[in-house]
């Protein structure tokens, strides 16, 4: 009896011992706290390494996201007066959240002023826009010391709307406009211009690179 119990001791003894070998040994049934450490250190080192590229992507996507919206815009505007069959006009104003547009149309049939619209002849087609709402960190500048687009033409200061004299973009019934630059600037100093060309109402957009310190079209 006792050989027997001493046999059945042994043996539990060595199940026991085969289990914790199993468990200290086998790798299927998960991982070390070691592991969980540095797989976690390294987590947080390449997301360290790769969020200032991500940030950087993104403000990459709503500078061009902004160009893009306002060319759309202004060629919207320009299908608004063909179809009105009178002169429809952007008029921008700077505010102290940045700048604003809004859309007017001719009422007295001299085109839209900014006299008119102040006594309510020219009416304003839509509510008023700023572009820092649609797109965050951007809005209509200039960077300091920006050279002229061409060559030879003034460099434009640090007035972003270059229209003349006026602040005001119309376009007219058989698709042509006034001429003139809108200056765009996002974070990271990513500066764009949209020309208008009078003679079709339409647009050139262009990208300044600061390295070559030059225009290139976009």
């Amino acid at each position: 009896m006792r050989n027997a119990q001493d046999r059945g001791r042994s043996a539990a003894s060595a199940d026991c011992r085969s289990v914790h070998f199993a468990s200290g040994t086998g790798r299927g049934r998960g991982y070390s706290l070691l592991e969980l450490l540095f797989a976690a250190a390294l987590s947080v080192t390449v997301g360290a390494l790769a969020a200032p590229l991500l940030f950087s992507a993104v403000d990459d996507v709503r500078v061009r996201g902004a160009v893009r919206y306002v060319s759309t815009r202004l060629q919207q505007v320009r299908m608004e007066a063909v179809t009105r069959s009178a002169d429809v006009a952007l008029q921008f104003a700077r505010t102290s959240a940045g700048y604003s547009f809004t859309v007017y149309v001719d009422g007295n049939g001299n085109g839209v002023r900014t006299v008119d619209i102040q006594r309510g002849e020219d009416q304003p087609i839509g509510a008023v826009e700023h572009l820092s709402d649609y797109f965050a960190g951007v809005d209509f500048g200039v960077l300091p010391g920006l050279p002229p687009v061409d060559v030879g033409s003034a460099a434009p200061d640090t007035d972003p709307i270059k229209l003349g004299s006026t602040r005001i973009l119309t376009f007219t019934p058989v698709g042509s406009s006034s001429s003139g630059s809108l200056y765009l600037l996002g974070r990271g100093n990513r500066q764009y211009v949209i020309r208008v060309l009078g003679e079709t109402g339409k647009t050139r957009v262009l990208k300044f690179e600061p390295g070559p310190r030059r225009w290139r079209t976009s």
